[in-house]
């Protein structure tokens, strides 16, 4: 998987199509990931003690790996990682204008 925490990224497909966010969890797994202020969806949330009151929370849903692309800031665009060895170290750059993510 070429996306990592903290990331810049794109969202390609879905309801939030179009929207630059930060990759704020991975999970490898199952090939999803949590991005910041896409994907939130509305969770009924029950009373857990005497005094308390049941409550609607939104919280942000995974989403998968396939519909994000990393996002490179010289571009302005989003692109494809490919790997690049520079100072016997292994870094990902962008396809397209070879800047580093």
């Amino acid at each position: 998987m070429t996306i990592k925490k903290g990331d810049n990224i794109i969202v390609l497909a879905g309801k939030d199509k179009g929207k630059k966010s930060k990759i704020v969890r991975v999970f490898p797994k199952s090939g999803k990931v949590l991005v910041e202020a896409v994907n939130v969806v509305k969770k009924h949330q029950k009373k857990r003690k005497e005094g308390e009151k049941g409550q609607v929370v939104s919280r942000p849903m995974p989403i998968d790996v396939s519909n994000v692309l990393l996002f490179c800031a010289k571009c302005d665009k989003g692109s494809r990682a490919k790997a690049s060895i520079v100072n016997s170290k292994k870094l990902r750059v962008c396809y397209k204008c070879s800047s580093e993510f």
